[in-house]
């Protein structure tokens, strides 16, 4: 049974920072790209980042830029998202998600609230 789940969401200042992660179980976790969503309340679920199998090659869209750093630990069948000087905009449930180019629709994690408040 394949599992994805999150972990490090919270309630934050800010300009402070979190880190999130996501541990695989039941897929060979080195062959998949990884990949963080967010949605916010009333809004689509958009892509933040991407990595790839090896981790060799690390994408940012949208909000990602500049202030998120995706990273991967094959031995852990882990990956991060790390988040610094976040605003209240960032404010959403972030989402990590398995993808292989024969997988139909790849695999989704349960998600973890992220508010980012004074």
């Amino acid at each position: 049974q394949v599992q994805l789940v999150e972990s490090g969401g919270g309630l934050v200042q800010p300009g402070g920072s979190l880190r999130l992660s996501c541990a695989a179980s039941g897929i060979n976790f080195s062959s998949y790209t990884m990949e963080w969503y967010r949605q916010a309340p009333g809004k689509q679920r958009e892509l933040v980042a991407s990595i790839t199998a090896s981790g060799a090659r690390p994408s940012y869209y949208n909000y990602g830029k500049g202030r998120f750093t995706i990273s991967r630990d094959n031995a852990k069948s882990t990956a991060y998202l790390q988040m610094n000087s976040l605003k209240p905009e960032d404010t959403a449930v972030y989402y990590c998600k398995a993808t292989h180019i024969v997988i139909v629709g790849g695999y989704w994690g349960q998600g973890t609230q992220v508010t980012v408040s004074s």
